[in-house]
């Protein structure tokens, strides 16, 4: 998951307000359930520490979302009275509404809810073109169309002579028509940086347009089993969404596990462990962060500096290093402000066994 949207969060010091808001429930009560979720957040923040103005603004961002539609939820983070970035959510919170006040942002809980949510181009397919629709867990919407030769586009079961050519010529505009929406899928991809193109339609029309697409895209083309209006359609997407994903943090994984193993010169290009990824961060050396969510190292205290790369075990090496000023933080976010702060990415990882302890990192070296 590429984390820069969270560079706002690390330009200023802390500490920082945590809040993860569920908006999935819509009734009837909703505004004034979500009325009350503002004043209980609030609440929560005060209760630790938090400075008044932030709670204010805390509750105002809340306020705002009382006649909202979003489908999944929204995570706010706020510091010195001043929500400073509010990401939608791509699935609900577990455990629904909570709120956090502490030295460093609590932003490990994106990596499964606002992380990871491939965009798909669903095209559906006729003889005569395609329409496209973007897709991703926040919504759907239009992303264009594409009409080839509208005529002959049926054949016909005569045998007579200029019947036949009637046929060939039918066949010319099939394949006329399947190179236009090709390249105008892949322009389509192009543009929205899709992760998936899923073709919907008939086997022969999906098969025409999935041969002439760029042997580029190859691989992220799926042919849905089921047509356009089929209530199946839609669980064919999510099925094709979720296989991306899985497929993915495997490659990573892989690679993680062949890299443990050191080369010739003896360095090994993956390591795991709350030491070694610290040494690791202050060095600029990690390339990507795994991080299983429920790992017993992911809550584990460290100590932190002002700066990204001033992260140790204790805090007295902190103040061998010249750090004056220190705060306890988890080390998943530690790590991952460390990773932002040196354009790393960040997996998910759900294995239990691999990284040890739930924290590892591919490296890079200089």
């Amino acid at each position: 998951m590429d984390l820069a949207f969270l560079h706002p969060l690390y330009e200023h010091p802390g500490p920082w307000a945590s809040v993860y808001v569920d908006t999935s429930r819509h009734t009837e009560d909703t505004s004034h359930e979500r009325h009350l979720t503002a004043q209980a957040m609030a609440r929560h923040l005060a209760a630790q520490g938090a400075d008044e103005a932030t709670c204010r603004a805390v509750q105002s961002a809340i306020e705002d979302l009382r006649h909202s539609s979003e489908p999944h939820g929204r995570a706010l983070f706020a510091r010195a009275g001043e929500v400073v970035l509010d990401p939608p959510l791509v699935r609900p919170p577990r455990g629904g509404d909570w709120a956090e006040w502490a030295p460093l942002p609590r932003v490990t809980p994106l990596l499964e809810l606002a992380g990871e949510d491939p965009v798909c181009v669903v095209a559906s397919i006729d003889r005569k073109g395609a329409d496209f629709e973007l897709r991703s867990a926040l919504g759907r919407q239009d992303a264009g169309s594409v009409t080839g030769r509208q005529w002959p586009v049926h054949r016909t079961s005569s045998v007579d002579w200029s019947e036949r050519h009637f046929q060939l010529r039918v066949e010319n505009t099939w394949e006329h028509n399947a190179a236009e929406v090709a390249d105008a899928l892949a322009v389509c991809q192009e543009e929205t940086d899709a992760d998936l193109l899923i073709l919907v339609g008939d086997d022969r029309e999906r098969r025409s347009v999935h041969e002439r697409l760029p042997k580029r895209l190859h691989d992220l083309v799926v042919e849905a089993p089921h047509g356009t209006g089929s209530r199946l359609l839609d669980d064919d997407v999510e099925r094709a969404r979720a296989e991306h994903v899985a497929r993915r943090a495997e490659a990573e994984l892989e690679r993680f596990r062949a890299a443990r193993t050191p080369d010739d010169e003896g360095r090994a290009g993956a390591v795991e462990g709350v030491p070694a990824l610290i040494e690791a961060a202050r060095e600029h050396r990690i390339d990507e962060l795994l991080i299983r969510l429920d790992g017993p190292d992911a809550h584990r205290e460290v100590w932190i500096g002002e700066d990204p790369d001033q992260v140790a075990v204790r805090r007295t090496d902190l103040r061998i290093l010249g750090e004056q000023h220190s705060w306890p933080a988890r080390a998943d976010d530690a790590l991952i402000r460390s990773a932002v702060a040196t354009d790393a990415n960040v997996l998910s990882v759900s294995t239990q066994e691999v990284p040890t302890g739930g924290l590892g990192a591919l490296l890079r070296w200089k």
